[in-house]
């Protein structure tokens, strides 16, 4: 059986919807005038993706000057569809922008501007082509992301990302721990430890589909996916069952 996986949409769909499928997951794309509540309960996990900036407003900042021009629809949307997933328990996978979207939905903040905030030497906005590698994070020992990343994490814990953003996490949200930092100390990766999956990266995996660097990620999200389809078929097979008795 192959899961439905909800994937916000942004400009750029192609490697997202090709890393879902190659994991055997079956992607839908959502629309930000559908209702919350609706596509959680026809999807089977959720993929927040990339794009623009998380209007500050939502975590309570005036804009930086660098901060791009916002869409507050998406922006509403995501977090609305952020909370009512972890609150239910729907596998979920956020992915730059996803991530920092998590993390304001669980009361965070987020850094608006990393070159004028941290003294950093390290670029988080290499370009293109879109797998190129920017640097090495460091994966926390015991964390989930850890155990999933599997082979792409080191004997040092360290793993090489792209890298494509001028924000990021700030304060972490309620019930969020930091997976990875980079060597400048920005955070790359959030988990819920208390949530079967619930993770967001701040690179960006699904460029590596071809090569397969991350397909284990991906895997392991539609596996768990999966696990929640697989559920709610015995749920109403006993109930049809019970029905007919």
């Amino acid at each position: 059986m192959r899961p439905i996986i909800g994937i916000s949409r942004c400009s750029r769909l192609d490697d997202y919807l090709a890393s879902i499928e190659q994991a055997g997951g079956r992607p839908r794309v959502l629309e930000v005038s559908e209702s919350a509540t609706k596509v959680l309960s026809e999807i089977h996990g959720l993929l927040l993706t990339g794009g623009g900036d998380v209007d500050p407003v939502f975590y309570g900042e005036d804009r930086h000057p660098s901060t791009e021009d916002a869409e507050p629809g998406r922006d509403e949307f995501e977090m609305d569809l952020a909370r009512r997933a972890v609150d239910s328990g729907v596998p979920l996978l956020a992915i730059c922008r996803g991530a920092q979207v998590l993390n304001v939905a669980a009361g965070g903040t987020l850094v608006q501007d990393i070159p004028t905030e941290i003294t950093t030497e390290l670029s988080h906005t290499v370009g293109q082509p879109k797998d190129t590698i920017a640097h090495d994070v460091a994966v926390a020992p015991g964390s989930k992301l850890h155990r999933i990343l599997g082979d792409a994490v080191t004997s040092a814990h360290t793993c090489r990302v792209n890298s494509r953003h001028h924000q990021s996490v700030g304060k972490l949200g309620k019930d969020l721990a930091a997976s990875a930092t980079a060597p400048d100390g920005v955070i790359e990766a959030i988990e819920a430890p208390a949530a079967e999956f619930c993770v967001g990266v701040q690179w960006h995996p699904e460029n590596f589909w071809r090569s397969g660097e991350f397909r284990g990620l991906f895997e392991a999200f539609v596996a768990i996916a999966r696990t929640r389809l697989t559920s709610q078929h015995e749920a109403y097979s006993e109930t049809d069952q019970s029905r007919e008795g």
